[in-house]
Formats: structure tokens, sequence, C-alpha cells
């Protein structure tokens, strides 16, 4: 008798799927891997400028006890923002890869356009301060158009017009006035109105500031969105870094240079325009060497004599030290003499720093 064999039914087992296959290793250099926080705080062009405010306002704050009265922030912030508000379009010009040599002078140039413009014709001041904005512009255009018609240097043909303006300034002066400074428009028309929004103060928690301080935060945000929020900034630092790379790609060369030269003029006009509502009158021979300071406060605020690198921040910075500097040696009651030997020194220690910085951001 044969056993029933009992039937067991078989549950087939699905292929195991292969393995997909491991991602290729990426090779990470110092272009592609992810730089830590530290990294890219150092890649900012003003961090330089910022460990240089830091450690002066501490040093001053040390030595110069007058220093840390709020009295003395404000009279330093003041100085700060005269030569802040120039700073600031010298430095987009520098990051777009020139210079201007003829911004000190055009400061005076504008002042006494408006000044002597609207005594000799007797007319209300506002017309003085119109023309003195379309002649800065005017001259920022021709320092603009000429470097891009005849290619030669900036530093060259800025200081042709440095040469002719420092004349001109002198000699039209001398022409209308019979001396070297223009007369008194204190009690022309217009005048209140116009040093209220030029010249005027403003109090802050008890302290008369500025409005030029005002102005200048102002203008700073204004060139910082500029620089980091708009086309017109991309083509900034395209032009200075390589301006044939820069053409090559669509970028209106000329266009972005000529605005940029206009651009400080339209800084030398504002400024300009603060010192004759400030002080009614204005010496022709002022603003000689001013030029050198701005562009100091802009390489300190981490600009390139190169181009393509910069930052409108640094350039505020770069203002702040300069500020810091020429206060500080009067609260520290030292020799004023060793004002210019103290901001050389600032220079070259901001460019160390900044060398050093661009290596730290740059390192694989």
């Amino acid at each position: 008798m044969t056993q029933p064999q009992t039937a067991t039914s078989a549950v087939p087992v699905p292929p195991v799927p292969p393995l997909p296959p491991a991602p290729p290793t990426v090779q990470r250099d110092g272009r592609t891997a992810e730089r830590s926080l530290t990294r890219r705080l150092m890649a900012r062009p003003e961090i330089g400028a910022l460990i240089a405010a830091v450690g002066v306002y501490v040093f001053f704050f040390a030595v110069a006890p007058s220093f840390r009265e709020a009295g003395s922030v404000a009279t330093v912030l003041y100085q700060a923002s005269v030569m802040g508000i120039m700073a600031l379009p010298v430095a987009l010009l520098m990051i777009g890869g020139e210079f201007d040599l003829s911004a000190g002078v055009a400061v005076t140039t504008s002042a006494l356009t408006a000044s002597m413009l609207s005594f000799q014709l007797s007319a209300n001041v506002w017309t003085g301060v119109f023309v003195a904005l379309l002649v800065s512009l005017a001259i920022g255009a021709f320092n603009g158009f000429l470097l891009m018609k005849t290619g030669l240097p900036s530093f060259l043909i800025t200081l042709g017009t440095f040469l002719i303006l420092q004349g001109a300034n002198l000699a039209i002066t001398k022409m209308f006035t019979g001396n070297v400074a223009t007369d008194s428009i204190s009690d022309m028309d217009g005048f209140g109105q116009a040093k209220s929004l030029f010249a005027s103060e403003v109090g802050i928690a008890g302290i008369d500031v500025k409005i030029t301080v005002l102005w200048w935060l102002v203008f700073a945000a204004a060139a910082t969105w500029l620089l980091l929020r708009t086309k017109f900034g991309n083509w900034i630092f395209a032009v200075g870094g390589n301006k044939d790379s820069a053409r090559a790609v669509g970028v209106p060369v000329n266009l972005t240079k000529i605005a940029l030269f206009m651009g400080v003029g339209a800084g030398a006009w504002f400024v300009g325009m603060h010192l004759l509502f400030a002080f009614n009158t204005v010496q022709s021979g002022e603003g000689v060497g001013n030029e050198f300071l701005y562009i100091i406060a802009a390489v300190i605020g981490g600009c390139l004599l190169t181009g393509g690198y910069g930052s409108a921040v640094g350039a505020v910075l770069g203002a702040v030290i300069f500020g810091m500097v020429s206060q500080g040696i009067v609260y520290a009651n030292w020799n004023p003499d060793w004002f210019k030997a103290f901001l050389g020194v600032m220079l070259l220690l901001a460019a160390l720093v900044n060398l050093w910085v661009r290596r730290q951001a740059t390192r694989r």
C-alpha cells in the first residue's frame, strides 16, 4: 500500500533587483567645495576695513578721553560724511577699473559755479545750484567720453582735467571777484532753503548731527543696492574685471564707464553745495589733494587698484577711519602734522590686510 505523498505548493520568489551603481566620487577643489561661514565672511572686501576701524576706534578710545564723548562722535561722523559722500562714487569708479584725479578740485568748481553765477546774476541761489549740477555732470561725462574715445589711461585724462579745473577755478574767480574767494551769498533769495537741504543740523538724542551724515547713509544704502541688486552693478564689476570679456557678452562698456564718471561729478556737486552753504563763500584754491583722500578711503575699504573688486560698505568704513584719525589726533592733543603720516600707515596696513584677506578667501 503506497503512502500518499503530501503535495506542497511552491511559492515563487521574486528576483532580487541589482543594486544601483554607486554615484561617482566628486572630486572637490577650492572652487566647488562648500566654504565655511568664516571663509565666506573673509571673502567680503570690507572685512579688512572693519578690522581696521575697530582697531582705530579702540586705540583712540584708550588714548583720548574726549574721544569718548557723544559730541566728539558727532564731529567724527561729520568729517567722515563729507569724505564719505565722495568716497562712494570714487569707489564705484575704482571697481569699474578707473580713477578720477580731478574729483577734489571738481568739488570746488561746483561750489564756485553756484556761488558766482548766483551773485553775478543776482538770481535765486537755486539757479546756481542747478547750473552747478549740469557743470559737474558735464565734467564727468567729458572725462568718460575722452577715456572711451582715446583709450588713454584715466590717470592721464583726469590729471589733465585736474590741472584745467585748478587753473580755471583761480583765474575765473579773480576775474569776477578780484580776489581768490567768492562773495558771500548768505543774504540772497533761496539761501535758507538750500542751507537746510545741504548744510543744516538735525537733533538726535540731544546731539546736533550734521545733515550730511544722514545723506551719507542714504547714499551708501543706494550705492550698495546698485552694486548688489541691479544689472548695472553687475556691469560695474564686469567692466572692472575685464572690459573686453564684458563687451563680448553684451555689457555696454562705454555707457557704464561714462555713467561712473558722471556719478563722481554728481558727488562733487553735492559736497560742493554743502561747503558753499555751510560757509557762505568759497576759496578757489581748495580741494587740491582731496582726490587722493577719496582714493585712500576706497582702498582702505577694500577696493583694488586693478578694478573688479570692492564694495560701498567698505568705502563707508574707509571714510569712518579717516574721520576717526583726523579728529582722534586732535582729541589726543598730538601734533596735527602727524595726520598724513598716520593716514599713510593706515593705508599700507589696510592694503596688507586686504591682501591677506583675499588670499585666505581664495585659498583651496
